[in-house]
């Protein structure tokens, strides 16, 4: 007789687990209690996260509105090459050697 798979050598009773342990009332009890307590637990994160998740959101949008604000005030100014006060960085060194405007 061929098993679940087709396999000859196996019979389909072969690997069946015959669970005898018979569980009291009060261990489902206790069972069911402790998932009841997971499963509120695992509620409390999943607000949590809805709610980080929100405040996330509402914070890149208030970065890219910054952004955006931002962009807007560099391009109303004129260029730095026309600004007097803007020559004089020493780019390799990454120092000021501007002179203060007046």
């Amino acid at each position: 007789m061929s098993g679940p798979n087709g396999d000859p050598d196996i019979s389909i009773d072969d690997g069946i687990i015959e669970d005898d342990d018979d569980f009291s009332n009060e261990e489902f009890a206790a069972i069911n209690s402790m998932l009841d307590q997971i499963n509120s637990y695992l509620d409390g994160l999943e607000e949590k996260n809805d709610a980080l998740n929100s405040k996330m959101h509402e914070l890149l949008e208030s970065n890219r509105q910054a952004r955006l604000e931002f962009r807007a005030q560099v391009e109303d100014l004129p260029p730095e090459d026309d600004h007097p006060c803007s020559q004089g960085t020493d780019v390799d060194h990454n120092e000021d050697t501007r002179e203060p405007c007046n």
